[in-house]
C-alpha cells in the first residue's frame, strides 16, 4: 500500500480508503467509480467484463469486443440491428460478390456440384435434408410422406411402388391382397365387391 493511506484508484486515480475500496484485476476503484465505461452503469462481481484495462458490464463488452453477425443478439431469440457505431465501431464495406466462372467438366466437379432431385416436388435434395427411400433420395421434412395420407416416413415404415412411398397401412388397403379375411387389423374382416 503506498504512503497516503490507500491504493489508487483505476479510474479517477485518487486514493481509495478501505471503507470505499472495490477490487477487480488487482486494481482498486471507489465504489462510486466502478461504472461501465461506455453506458456508466453501477457494476459489481456479477455484471464487470475487464478487458485491456477498461472495464464495461457485460451488455457493452459484448457489443464492443465479443463476436459480432448473424445470431449474436442480447438474449434468447434476438436479433439486434445495432452495430456498435455509439462505441465508436466503423465496419468495413464487404467487395460486391463476384461469380466464378470455372468451367471444369471433371467427373469430380459434376458430382460435388450438382444434387439429387427429389421424386416428389423436383428440387435438389441437399446432405442435410436426405433421406433415401425407394431408390431415390427425398426431402425429409415435407417430401418424405405417404401419397395418399400424408403421414411422414421412415425407413422402417414405408412401402414403394411404381416410384411412390406409401405407409404400409396405405399400401394395404390399396395394393394389398382383397376379399374375404385380408383385414387391417386382428381379427377384422374387409367387405370389398
Amino acid at each position: 500500500m503506498p504512503l497516503g493511506g490507500g491504493n489508487k484508484c483505476g479510474r479517477c486515480s485518487k486514493t481509495v480508503y478501505f471503507a470505499e475500496e472495490v477490487l477487480c484485476d488487482k486494481r482498486s476503484f471507489h465504489k462510486s467509480c466502478f461504472l461501465c465505461m461506455v453506458c456508466g452503469k453501477n457494476l459489481d462481481s456479477t455484471t464487470v467484463a475487464v478487458h485491456m484495462d477498461e472495464v464495461y458490464c457485460k451488455a457493452c463488452y459484448g457489443k464492443k469486443h465479443g463476436p459480432k453477425g448473424y445470431g449474436y443478439g442480447q438474449g434468447a431469440g434476438t436479433l439486434s440491428m445495432d452495430k456498435g457505431e455509439s462505441l465508436g465501431i466503423t465496419h468495413e464495406t464487404p467487395a460486391p460478390h463476384c461469380l466464378t466462372t470455372n468451367a471444369n467438366p471433371s467427373k469430380m466437379a459434376q458430382k460435388f456440384g450438382g444434387s439429387d432431385k427429389c421424386p416428389r416436388c423436383g428440387k435438389a435434395v441437399y446432405a442435410a435434408e436426405k433421406v433415401i427411400g425407394a431408390g431415390s433420395s427425398w426431402h425429409k421434412i415435407g417430401c418424405f410422406t405417404c401419397a395418399t395420407c400424408g403421414k411422414s416416413l421412415e425407413s422402417t415404415t414405408l412401402a414403394d411402388k411404381d416410384g411412390e412411398i406409401y405407409c404400409k397401412g396405405c399400401y394395404g388397403k390399396n395394393f394389398g391382397p382383397k376379399g374375404f379375411g385380408y383385414g387391417l387389423g386382428a381379427g377384422a374382416l374387409a367387405h370389398t365387391q
